[in-house]
Protein backbone atom coordinates (compact mmCIF):
# COMPACT_ATOMS: atom_id res chain seq x y z
CA UNK A 1 0.00 0.00 0.00
CA UNK A 2 1.38 3.25 -0.36
CA UNK A 3 2.08 5.78 2.12
CA UNK A 4 -1.00 7.86 3.29
CA UNK A 5 -1.19 11.89 1.31
CA UNK A 6 -3.73 13.84 0.82
CA UNK A 7 -3.07 14.46 -2.47
CA UNK A 8 -4.98 10.81 -2.90
CA UNK A 9 -8.34 13.04 -2.21
CA UNK A 10 -9.21 14.11 -4.95
CA UNK A 11 -10.80 17.66 -3.61
CA UNK A 12 -7.44 17.73 -1.67
CA UNK A 13 -5.65 17.51 -4.71
CA UNK A 14 -7.82 19.82 -6.44
CA UNK A 15 -7.07 23.28 -3.69
CA UNK A 16 -4.94 25.82 -5.08
CA UNK A 17 -1.54 26.37 -3.47
CA UNK A 18 -1.93 29.67 -1.67
CA UNK A 19 -5.18 27.46 0.06
CA UNK A 20 -3.16 24.04 0.27
CA UNK A 21 -0.58 25.93 2.36
CA UNK A 22 -3.32 26.83 4.80
CA UNK A 23 -4.82 23.57 4.86
CA UNK A 24 -1.97 21.28 5.03
CA UNK A 25 -0.80 21.76 9.05
CA UNK A 26 -4.95 21.44 9.83
CA UNK A 27 -4.86 17.83 8.19
CA UNK A 28 -5.08 14.69 10.59
CA UNK A 29 -4.89 11.54 9.71
CA UNK A 30 -7.32 9.17 10.64
CA UNK A 31 -8.07 5.33 10.53
CA UNK A 32 -11.63 4.37 9.05
CA UNK A 33 -12.57 1.30 10.40
CA UNK A 34 -15.35 -0.80 8.91
CA UNK A 35 -18.44 0.19 10.55
CA UNK A 36 -17.36 3.12 12.11
CA UNK A 37 -19.99 6.11 12.74
CA UNK A 38 -18.68 9.74 11.75
CA UNK A 39 -21.36 11.53 12.77
CA UNK A 40 -25.16 10.59 13.68
CA UNK A 41 -28.56 11.89 12.44
CA UNK A 42 -29.10 15.69 14.02
CA UNK A 43 -25.75 15.65 15.81
CA UNK A 44 -23.79 18.17 15.73
CA UNK A 45 -20.30 18.01 13.05
CA UNK A 46 -17.25 18.74 14.97
CA UNK A 47 -14.91 17.82 11.84
CA UNK A 48 -15.44 16.91 8.15
CA UNK A 49 -13.48 13.83 6.38
CA UNK A 50 -11.41 13.71 3.55
CA UNK A 51 -11.38 9.69 2.33
CA UNK A 52 -8.43 8.05 0.89
CA UNK A 53 -9.12 4.47 0.05
CA UNK A 54 -12.00 4.51 2.16
CA UNK A 55 -15.69 4.58 1.48
CA UNK A 56 -18.23 6.25 3.26
CA UNK A 57 -21.97 5.75 2.78
CA UNK A 58 -24.30 8.24 3.74
CA UNK A 59 -27.72 6.29 5.17
CA UNK A 60 -31.22 7.28 6.02
CA UNK A 61 -32.78 5.20 9.08
CA UNK A 62 -36.27 5.27 9.86
CA UNK A 63 -37.76 5.30 13.18
CA UNK A 64 -38.63 1.71 12.68
CA UNK A 65 -34.90 1.02 12.30
CA UNK A 66 -34.61 0.08 9.02
CA UNK A 67 -32.22 2.05 6.45
CA UNK A 68 -31.19 2.84 3.13
CA UNK A 69 -28.22 4.30 1.51
CA UNK A 70 -28.61 7.34 0.01
CA UNK A 71 -25.34 8.73 -1.26
CA UNK A 72 -21.80 7.34 -0.95
CA UNK A 73 -18.63 8.88 -0.82
CA UNK A 74 -14.92 8.07 -1.56
CA UNK A 75 -11.64 9.31 -2.63
CA UNK A 76 -13.70 12.43 -5.05
CA UNK A 77 -15.12 13.99 -2.41
CA UNK A 78 -16.05 14.82 1.36
CA UNK A 79 -17.86 13.85 4.48
CA UNK A 80 -20.06 16.81 5.75
CA UNK A 81 -21.26 19.33 3.59
CA UNK A 82 -23.51 20.63 6.03
CA UNK A 83 -20.98 22.61 7.45
CA UNK A 84 -20.46 24.82 4.93
CA UNK A 85 -23.75 24.62 3.48
CA UNK A 86 -24.87 25.96 6.86
CA UNK A 87 -27.06 23.73 7.98
CA UNK A 88 -24.14 22.22 10.69
CA UNK A 89 -25.82 18.99 11.25
CA UNK A 90 -27.54 16.38 8.79
CA UNK A 91 -30.38 13.98 9.18
CA UNK A 92 -28.28 11.09 7.86
CA UNK A 93 -25.91 9.21 9.05
CA UNK A 94 -22.25 8.54 7.51
CA UNK A 95 -21.27 5.41 8.28
CA UNK A 96 -17.53 3.68 6.85
CA UNK A 97 -18.96 0.46 4.47
CA UNK A 98 -15.32 0.04 3.04
CA UNK A 99 -12.97 0.22 5.32
CA UNK A 100 -9.30 2.66 4.70
CA UNK A 101 -8.40 6.00 5.99
CA UNK A 102 -8.88 9.80 5.56
CA UNK A 103 -7.72 12.75 6.48
CA UNK A 104 -10.08 14.98 9.00
CA UNK A 105 -10.86 19.02 9.44
CA UNK A 106 -12.07 20.70 11.97
CA UNK A 107 -15.90 22.34 11.28
CA UNK A 108 -14.83 25.55 12.23
CA UNK A 109 -12.01 25.85 10.07
CA UNK A 110 -13.81 24.69 6.90
CA UNK A 111 -16.30 27.00 7.05
CA UNK A 112 -13.90 29.56 8.03
CA UNK A 113 -12.38 28.48 4.59
CA UNK A 114 -15.40 28.33 2.40
CA UNK A 115 -16.01 32.06 3.66
CA UNK A 116 -12.90 33.23 3.13
CA UNK A 117 -11.90 31.40 -0.15
CA UNK A 118 -13.73 31.95 -3.38
CA UNK A 119 -11.76 28.57 -5.02
CA UNK A 120 -12.65 26.71 -1.93
CA UNK A 121 -16.28 27.86 -1.62
CA UNK A 122 -16.51 27.07 -5.87
CA UNK A 123 -14.78 23.41 -5.53
CA UNK A 124 -17.27 22.39 -2.22
CA UNK A 125 -19.96 23.92 -4.04
CA UNK A 126 -19.76 21.81 -7.55
CA UNK A 127 -19.09 19.02 -5.50
CA UNK A 128 -22.29 19.14 -3.38
CA UNK A 129 -24.35 19.62 -6.81
CA UNK A 130 -22.70 16.41 -7.74
CA UNK A 131 -23.56 14.90 -4.67
CA UNK A 132 -27.06 15.73 -4.85
CA UNK A 133 -27.10 14.48 -8.46
CA UNK A 134 -26.07 11.13 -6.76
CA UNK A 135 -28.93 11.43 -4.28
CA UNK A 136 -31.30 12.04 -6.62
CA UNK A 137 -30.81 9.05 -9.09
CA UNK A 138 -30.34 7.04 -6.04
CA UNK A 139 -34.23 7.85 -5.26
CA UNK A 140 -34.92 7.27 -8.98
CA UNK A 141 -33.02 4.14 -8.90
CA UNK A 142 -34.68 3.06 -6.22
CA UNK A 143 -38.15 3.24 -7.31
CA UNK A 144 -38.45 2.55 -11.15
CA UNK A 145 -35.44 0.19 -11.66
CA UNK A 146 -34.80 -3.58 -11.32
CA UNK A 147 -32.61 -4.75 -8.71
CA UNK A 148 -29.59 -6.55 -10.66
CA UNK A 149 -29.75 -3.21 -12.39
CA UNK A 150 -29.32 -0.99 -9.66
CA UNK A 151 -26.50 -3.67 -7.21
CA UNK A 152 -24.63 -2.84 -11.01
CA UNK A 153 -24.83 0.83 -10.62
CA UNK A 154 -23.86 0.26 -6.59
CA UNK A 155 -21.05 -1.30 -7.73
CA UNK A 156 -19.91 1.02 -9.92
CA UNK A 157 -19.88 3.73 -8.12
CA UNK A 158 -17.92 1.97 -5.19
CA UNK A 159 -15.31 0.58 -7.29
CA UNK A 160 -15.00 4.32 -8.76
CA UNK A 161 -14.05 5.10 -5.52
CA UNK A 162 -11.44 2.62 -4.54
CA UNK A 163 -7.89 1.84 -5.72
CA UNK A 164 -8.51 -1.82 -6.35
CA UNK A 165 -11.03 -3.58 -8.38
CA UNK A 166 -12.37 -5.85 -5.57
CA UNK A 167 -14.95 -4.93 -2.96
CA UNK A 168 -14.85 -6.28 0.54
CA UNK A 169 -18.55 -6.54 1.35
CA UNK A 170 -21.14 -8.87 3.00
CA UNK A 171 -24.32 -9.32 1.32
CA UNK A 172 -25.97 -8.54 4.42
CA UNK A 173 -24.36 -5.42 4.81
CA UNK A 174 -25.07 -4.55 0.89
CA UNK A 175 -28.29 -5.64 1.65
CA UNK A 176 -29.17 -2.99 4.41
CA UNK A 177 -26.89 -0.55 2.00
CA UNK A 178 -29.63 -1.26 -0.92
CA UNK A 179 -32.50 -1.40 1.55
CA UNK A 180 -33.52 -4.98 0.59
CA UNK A 181 -33.84 -8.60 1.77
CA UNK A 182 -30.33 -10.09 1.90
CA UNK A 183 -32.18 -13.13 -0.13
CA UNK A 184 -32.56 -10.50 -2.87
CA UNK A 185 -28.99 -9.33 -2.64
CA UNK A 186 -28.14 -13.11 -2.81
CA UNK A 187 -30.12 -13.78 -6.33
CA UNK A 188 -29.12 -10.62 -8.29
CA UNK A 189 -24.92 -11.49 -7.48
CA UNK A 190 -25.46 -15.03 -8.67
CA UNK A 191 -27.29 -13.54 -11.82
CA UNK A 192 -24.81 -11.53 -12.13
CA UNK A 193 -21.79 -14.25 -11.68
CA UNK A 194 -23.99 -16.36 -14.26
CA UNK A 195 -23.42 -14.01 -16.40
CA UNK A 196 -19.61 -13.57 -15.39
CA UNK A 197 -19.79 -9.90 -14.65
CA UNK A 198 -18.35 -10.93 -11.04
CA UNK A 199 -17.05 -13.25 -8.71
CA UNK A 200 -18.52 -13.44 -5.48
CA UNK A 201 -16.47 -15.48 -2.86
CA UNK A 202 -15.97 -14.93 1.01
CA UNK A 203 -17.24 -11.43 1.09
CA UNK A 204 -14.90 -10.53 -1.92
CA UNK A 205 -16.13 -8.64 -4.90
CA UNK A 206 -14.16 -8.98 -8.33
CA UNK A 207 -15.48 -7.33 -11.25
CA UNK A 208 -14.91 -9.79 -14.06
CA UNK A 209 -16.01 -7.31 -16.99
CA UNK A 210 -16.55 -3.85 -16.24
CA UNK A 211 -17.80 -2.94 -20.02
CA UNK A 212 -20.62 -5.92 -19.46
CA UNK A 213 -21.41 -4.65 -15.50
CA UNK A 214 -21.50 -0.97 -17.10
CA UNK A 215 -23.96 -2.24 -19.89
CA UNK A 216 -25.90 -4.13 -17.57
CA UNK A 217 -26.03 -1.13 -15.36
CA UNK A 218 -29.07 1.67 -15.40
CA UNK A 219 -28.67 4.82 -16.93
CA UNK A 220 -28.44 6.33 -13.35
CA UNK A 221 -24.57 5.20 -13.10
CA UNK A 222 -23.79 6.95 -16.31
CA UNK A 223 -25.98 10.46 -15.18
CA UNK A 224 -23.74 10.07 -12.19
CA UNK A 225 -20.89 9.75 -13.65
CA UNK A 226 -21.24 12.30 -16.08
CA UNK A 227 -22.20 14.79 -13.67
CA UNK A 228 -19.34 14.37 -11.22
CA UNK A 229 -16.78 14.39 -14.71
CA UNK A 230 -18.82 17.43 -15.76
CA UNK A 231 -18.70 19.44 -12.28
CA UNK A 232 -15.34 18.48 -11.15
CA UNK A 233 -13.03 18.37 -14.77
CA UNK A 234 -9.86 19.18 -13.35
CA UNK A 235 -9.83 16.03 -11.21
CA UNK A 236 -8.84 12.67 -12.43
CA UNK A 237 -11.60 10.73 -13.60
CA UNK A 238 -13.61 8.60 -10.69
Amino acid sequence: MNQPDPHQNHLLESLPDAEWQRWLPQLELVDLPLGKVLYESGAPLSFVYFPTNAIVSLVYVLEDGSSSEIAMVGSEGVVGVSIFMGGGSTPSRAVVQNAGIGYRVSAAFVKAEFERSSPVMHLMLRYTQALLTQMSQTAVCNRHHALDQHLCHWLLLSLDRMPENELVMTQELIAIMLGVRRESVTAASRKLQELGLIRYSRGRISVLDRPGLERRACECYRVVKSEYDRLLPEMEAI
